[in-house]
């Protein structure tokens, strides 16, 4: 019940700073599904795992990277919230695909980033394989989603995280666009890697194309 009542006051929050700070352009192609959800969006700034929680209503966990859980009570608050720690090395992206695979058979939305870390500037990481393996294990419809904002915007600051040099790209303020695509149902073996493989291309296709159009509304705005 408290994590409840700490999630709903951290949305609005972040609802109110979007509104004050962010021009947003929100676009969906269709209703969102019924029941749990696993949202795959691009990266293209530190920021996007705290604003995604801004497309539904129902709460959801992020898979986020273990270094942001080092950071003072940061760490905790996200641990509180069911934010999902993904842990680089052997075994441990398997135990974050097993929380994020439990987290939806109890009927929560989970959220995850298909590139594995921020997105290089006006462009796109390699996808890696979690997305695929995680829908194929979960059965749940996979929601793409593309986001453009303004890398003008972007601030890239060194800092050091768990003990080790890394770079926060901060988005602060300006306009942020997300377009939120049709569903996607996949099926499948997630130990059959051909499959895994075309699965994580075609939803991380979509999300190309929907970050396209999130740029091309950016542009119309501006014009």
């Amino acid at each position: 019940m408290l994590s409840e009542i700490l999630y709903k006051i951290g949305r609005t929050a972040i609802g109110s700073y979007a509104r004050l700070m962010f021009n947003m352009d929100v676009h969906h192609h269709d209703d969102l599904p019924k029941g749990p959800v696993l949202y795959a969006c691009n990266h293209p700034s530190s920021i996007d795992p705290v604003f995604i929680h801004l497309i539904s209503r129902q709460p959801m966990s992020v898979m986020i990277n273990t270094k942001v859980f080092s950071i003072p009570v940061l760490g905790a608050y996200m641990r509180k919230m069911k934010q999902i720690e993904l842990k680089r090395g052997k075994g441990q992206s398997d135990n974050a695909l097993k929380q994020a695979v439990r987290a939806l058979a109890m009927g929560r939305s989970v959220a995850i980033f298909p590139e594995g870390a921020v997105s290089p500037p006006n462009g796109f990481a390699p996808v890696r394989s979690g997305v695929a393996r995680l829908a194929l294990q979960s059965g749940v419809p996979v929601v793409p989603i593309g986001i453009h904002l303004h890398d003008a915007n972007c601030k890239r600051v060194p800092t050091t995280l768990d003990g080790k040099p890394d770079l926060i790209t901060w988005y602060l303020s300006g306009p942020y666009g997300i377009t939120i695509g049709k569903s996607l149902h996949f099926q499948g073996s997630a130990n059959d890697r051909p499959v895994v493989k075309a699965i994580a291309e075609q939803v991380m296709e979509n999300i190309r194309k929907l970050a396209h159009e999130s740029k091309e509304r950016l542009a119309l705005r501006r014009a």
